[in-house]
């Protein structure tokens, strides 16, 4: 049996569902400005649940996501914010989460590396202190897995790579590049573990297979989104943009994480619209096959 690092869920989907606030283009940063606590209380949650790791609220904590919004002089603020709820969780480990610049699922506006890198650095210095280990989340072309990479390493922390696949293809990225091609940027660089994210948990196994190849730890968090929307790719998107599969359960849920497992991922959890019930359902359902969460 194999020792498997059981990450928490989403924690910005929870976020907007618990605060019943309507969705703004800030997402999770919004709610937990507004809702002092509310972050600390869904880690605890996950943690009660059996997760192992507490992926901090920072996703999307960038300078150029918090540009022209009233927030956009608290970037240092609201890091701190996120990493004090982090450590109030009662999670064995902490996970600073590295989200891409500008928007998600969209590689067309990543900026040059010359601009990436940095901006990418500044945050790592920032949660590397108070945190176990950096996760670079939703990575979606070549060009913007290397310069998170770039920018996250250096920090005396184990950097995990998170790449986003596309919702019919798991050997594509989202920005339709072979998934395979990010094998060359993980071996020139010092990631530690390797893992596909914020995809749909049917194209898993197809990336799992490639991502056995680069020959670190790998593993999956899927979301459970119908799809992501068009309406999710236009300037500012709000989470309501985007529908929840009604199907994904968490026994459902749970047999597509025991199958990453017998695929040989040794690190799961979950991504948008996975919450700590399907969290405890992994949990329960890993200690009956003899696994040790670690």
């Amino acid at each position: 049996m194999s020792e498997i690092t059981l990450l928490d869920g989403g924690m910005g989907q929870e976020l907007v569902h618990r605060a019943g606030d309507r969705p703004t283009p800030l997402w999770s940063t919004q709610v937990m400005i507004e809702h002092p606590g509310l972050v600390a209380e869904v880690h605890r949650d996950f943690a009660a649940a059996g997760a192992s790791v507490a992926t901090t609220n920072t996703y999307a904590i960038h300078r150029d996501r918090l540009a022209g919004t009233e927030v956009a002089d608290q970037f240092d603020t609201l890091l701190a914010m996120a990493l004090s709820e982090a450590q109030n969780s009662g999670s064995a480990r902490i996970a600073g989460a590295i989200g891409p610049l500008r928007a998600s699922y969209r590689p067309d506006l990543h900026p040059d590396t010359a601009e990436a890198v940095p901006l990418f650095a500044e945050v790592a210095k920032t949660l590397a202190p108070t945190c176990d280990l950096l996760i670079c989340e939703t990575v979606v072309s070549v060009a913007h897995a290397a310069d998170v990479l770039a920018g996250a390493s250096g920090q005396g922390k184990p950097v995990w790579l998170a790449l986003s696949v596309r919702d019919k293809d798991g050997t594509q990225l989202r920005s339709g590049e072979p998934l395979a091609d990010v094998l060359p940027v993980i071996a020139a660089s010092d990631a530690a573990a390797v893992l596909v994210n914020c995809s749909a948990p049917e194209t898993i196994p197809a990336a799992l297979d490639i991502l056995a190849q680069s020959g670190l730890p790998y593993g999956a968090y899927a979301n459970g989104f119908e799809q992501i929307a068009e309406g999710f790719l236009k300037a500012k998107p709000t989470v309501d943009a985007l529908t929840a599969r009604h199907d994904l359960t968490p026994e459902l849920y749970a047999d597509h994480a025991m199958a990453w497992v017998d695929h040989g991922a040794t690190i799961i959890g979950g991504c948008c619209e996975v919450s700590p019930a399907h969290i405890a359902e992994i949990a329960r359902r890993l200690h009956a096959a003899g696994h040790t969460i670690v």
